[in-house]
């Protein structure tokens, strides 16, 4: 039986709903282009009043540029039945151009009339999601080639170095190499540490601590650890706080401290020539709430225009050739701005090329009371003799961490052990009682995790012994798996000698005996003598008296022969020799603590090195001499 055909069809209802007011645009046009209808659409898509567009050519609203492709396709759908999927570009009513796609069907066959139907719909999103997509595809590939030439290349050097040490090398060269090393496993915990702090604010795994803290202290620090940097480039770097900041702010001072060592960082890295100031001044005051303004402005190599908006991407830097000549992972920024949004607060950057950038955050602190600020523990070092009270277990399978972490208990003079994997651990301690455990995480026959859910679950008086996981897998989730496992802290791979310093004291502190007093002195007159300070050498030989008194002794057998060579080199006007002997002496000041004296060294080896004003030179020289004869008067006076 034959359907009938509803009233509201017959009516025309049905062409008002589907074709006058539906969402795709119908547009009628002859084989020459001439547009002969258009529904409602055209208004709402592309912002043409009803019937504005009948009588004009449908190719007068195509890009120039796109004209002859477009009427090449045009044609083969005059001679086709069908036709779709068509992807052009048609110019809207306020001059912008949208991408739409038209299916077309050709009224030629049925209805005789040389003409189409194009019913065309806006595509313009979807082109751009792929553009964006496409965009993003790239930045991650360039950074995958970035990333990877910026690990390969410490790893390499590492590598080289390791075997230039295989090969006998005198005591200099030994010390070179190894310098080196360290310089690249510098390098490569920079970018490691980059990768996993963006894995962690995406991650929402994030968390900001709310304590004192005062921003005075922490930005000359960073400006006198910046300084040296600077000067080296003959930089200037300087800054202005403004009174109003010296207050206690509560806040996560840490996060600041990484925030601004980036974009100083960055100042200093782009800038060849010429100035960096940072300025620090309240923005605005409301209630108890201080919203403080960063400012970092720069002499340097500036950023064009047309990449200000995409350098706070991940993966991106102003210009793939930056990365190939300055280096970094261009995750840098990234971080920076997602610190600063997810404190509350704003980052902006103005900038010209070749002049100079200036990058300006603004963050809100609440000001706290000075009894709120967080005391930092800094790690002393311990006497050795209180060390041998500590009986450690070190669980962990590779070779060179083994030997990294047992040369470090050895040179602190505890008592320890090593277990390869989990279960040698498990006999070691039912055979000895520890004090602690180093756990490894990722070994073979029984890992970490294990080997800790074993000695929680035995009745023997073991079961507490305090537990410290050695993680490479540092993220907030993992260190939250080892917590649940049932150990009581975690130290990140590659640790420094500081982080298991202050776990050794946070957990067996009352186990040892007390510290030294640090009233006591390493030489007969204190730890300071006049202009010398010797806190640096005691922090890095932890104490050891032995070892401070070995390098006073070699600074005073050495230093006449230095004073000598100055003045010879002076009095025969031999600038880049002067300069040499400027640099060699710097490590000696700095273990020795004489800051009166840091400036003026590093003064000298510039001036040298240019050779250009010798009246300068000269009269660093003596300063220099000075300075060096003082120490010296003051060392011997205390021996």
């Amino acid at each position: 039986m034959k359907q009938a055909i509803p009233a509201y069809v017959r009516k025309g209802l049905f062409y008002k709903s589907v074709v006058e007011d539906g969402s795709d645009i119908i547009f009628l046009v002859d084989y020459e282009g001439t547009i002969l209808y258009h529904n409602n659409s055209a208004r709402n898509t592309l912002g043409y009043k009803s019937s504005a567009l009948i009588g004009k050519s449908f190719f007068d609203f195509i890009p120039e540029s796109l004209q002859l492709d477009f009427t090449k396709v045009f044609k083969i759908s005059t001679r086709k039945a069908f036709n779709k999927g068509i992807e052009f570009q048609f110019k809207c009513a306020d001059k912008s151009l949208k991408y739409l796609e038209f299916n077309s069907v050709n009224l030629l066959q049925k209805e005789g009339i040389k003409g189409l139907i194009l019913d065309c719909r806006d595509i313009t999103q979807r082109k751009q999601d792929a553009e964006e997509l496409l965009r993003a595809q790239k930045a991650k590939e360039q950074f995958l080639a970035n990333i990877s030439h910026e690990i390969r290349t410490p790893i390499n050097g590492i590598a080289g170095m390791a075997a230039l040490l295989s090969k006998n090398p005198s005591r200099e060269e030994q010390q070179t190499y190894l310098n080196a090393i360290k310089s690249a496993a510098d390098n490569l915990k920079v970018i490691i540490n980059d990768i996993l702090d963006l894995a962690s604010i995406e991650s929402g795994k994030l968390k900001f601590e709310k304590i004192g803290f005062n921003v005075s202290d922490l930005l000359r620090s960073l400006v006198e650890t910046y300084g040296v940097q600077a000067r080296e480039k003959g930089i200037a770097l300087t800054y202005h706080l403004d009174p109003a900041t010296e207050k206690i702010l509560i806040g996560d001072p840490v996060r600041l401290n990484q925030i601004l060592i980036n974009l100083i960082g960055n100042a200093i890295k782009f800038t060849h020539a010429g100035s960096i100031h940072v300025e620090v001044k309240p923005a605005k005051i409301k209630n108890t709430t201080y919203y403080l303004q960063f400012s970092i402005s720069d002499t340097g190599i500036g950023i064009p225009k047309d990449k200000l908006k995409t350098i706070f991407e991940s993966f991106s830097q102003a210009d793939a050739s930056v990365t190939r000549k300055y280096g970094g992972t261009g995750l840098g920024l990234t971080i920076v701005k997602q610190l600063v949004e997810l404190q509350h607060g704003t980052i902006k950057v103005e900038s010209k090329e070749n002049q100079g950038s200036t990058f300006t955050i603004i963050m809100p602190y609440k000001v706290g009371q000075s009894t709120e600020t967080k005391k930092t523990h800094i790690a002393e070092p311990i006497n050795k003799e209180q060390f041998k009270h500590a009986s450690i277990l070190l669980v962990e399978d590779n070779d060179i961490n083994r030997l990294y972490a047992g040369s470090i208990l050895k040179m602190w003079g505890c008592y320890y052990e090593i277990a390869e994997n989990g279960v040698v651990a498990l006999e070691k301690i039912r055979n000895h009682h520890f004090d602690l455990i180093l756990m490894d995480i990722q070994m073979p026959v029984m890992d970490g995790f294990e080997t800790t859910k074993a000695i929680r679950l035995s009745e023997s008086r073991y079961s507490q012994i305090p537990i410290v996981a050695l993680t490479a897998n540092a993220t907030k989730k993992d260190f939250e798996k080892c917590i649940s496992a049932g150990m009581n802290d975690c130290i990140a791979k590659p640790f420094a000698q500081e982080d298991l310093l202050k776990v050794i004291t946070k957990y067996l502190g009352r186990k040892l005996k007390k510290k030294i007093n640090e009233s006591e002195s390493v030489t007969p007159g204190g730890s300071k003598t006049d202009g010398i300070d010797l806190t640096y050498l005691k922090n890095v030989s932890n104490g050891d008296a032995e070892f401070i008194r070995e390098i006073t002794n070699t600074f005073l057998e050495t230093t006449p022969l230095t004073l000598q060579d100055i003045k010879a080199q002076l009095s025969d006007r031999n600038w880049s020799q002067l300069a040499k002997v400027a640099h060699k002496i710097k490590p000696s000041i700095t273990l020795l603590g004489i800051h009166s004296l840091k400036d003026k060294i590093i003064q000298l080896e510039q001036e040298s090195k240019l050779g250009q004003n010798e009246r300068r030179i000269t009269e660093l020289a003596n300063e220099v001499q000075a300075h060096l004869a003082h120490a010296l008067d003051s060392l011997r006076s205390q021996a």
